[in-house]
């Protein structure tokens, strides 16, 4: 059998992970400075729009949903005609 010496490093282990520290947090983290949060009437302005648009897009898809027929099959007399 091999019998291996040398320093017992068990009782290192623990402190080497002990003594690691995480690192600095950056000044401004992610943005989230004095401003944050906060928006402008502009932005509301733009978010007024979209809703509104939104508002046209769906009116006239249902407009255009009415016109679909209920079924694509050929009416009933044309099949017997056939």
């Amino acid at each position: 059998m091999i019998e291996l010496t040398g320093p017992d490093l068990s009782a290192t282990v623990p402190m080497v992970l002990a003594q690691t520290q995480p690192p600095p947090r950056p000044a401004d983290p992610g943005g989230q400075g004095e401003d944050f949060g906060k928006s402008s009437p502009l932005g509301f302005l733009i978010l007024v729009l979209f809703f509104v648009a939104v508002a046209f897009l769906i009116r006239s898809m249902t407009k255009h949903l009415k016109r679909v027929p209920a079924s694509f099959d050929p009416p009933e007399d044309d099949k017997k005609t056939a």
